[in-house]
């Protein structure tokens, strides 16, 4: 019995050790200009599936694969606009942070701007309209249902 509850622990303390045991990666390069283009190069490269979150900071297996990727082309040498031709063509320009001005990414640039454009001219429309509607409106009332509603009203005062 005690071996059973030895070996029970002992897994137990496997299992919850496991997520500590995780590899760290440990990218090597021969100089310092290398290293800073890599993380330039990570810190400007989204990850295509995590949407938000740039390819160094996600745990995305994609991300690493590009992050090898990216490491790989810089220890091969190329520059970094070559990585990134090759990322864009790749994944398309969605990959960037900074998409370049084109006709595909025009409504990425230009689309918060004309939300704005429609959102004011619902305003501006929406306020004419109950300025013009709030006008005093005559009363259509004949005399008799006047001398009414103000006896009504006396009564409802009194009440």
């Amino acid at each position: 019995m005690r071996v059973f509850i030895a070996s029970l622990l002992l897994l137990l303390g496997w299992v919850v050790q496991a997520p500590a045991m995780a590899a760290i990666d440990v990218y090597t390069f021969d100089n310092d200009n290398q290293e800073q283009v890599f993380r330039e190069l990570t810190k400007e490269l989204r990850c295509p599936k995590c949407q938000n979150q740039d390819i160094a900071d996600s745990n995305a297996g994609l991300a690493k694969d590009l992050r090898d990727k990216t490491y790989q082309m810089v220890r091969e040498g190329k520059d970094k606009e070559d990585i990134v031709d090759y990322m864009v063509a790749r994944y398309g320009n969605f990959i960037l942070y900074n998409p370049p001005l084109m006709a595909s990414t025009l409504i990425l640039w230009l689309g918060p701007l004309l939300v704005i454009v429609i959102g004011i001219g619902v305003v501006v429309i929406r306020s004419r309209r109950s300025a013009a509607t709030s006008e005093p409106v005559e009363s259509t009332l004949s005399d008799e249902e006047q001398r009414r509603l103000a006896e009504l009203l006396k009564e409802e005062e009194k009440q």
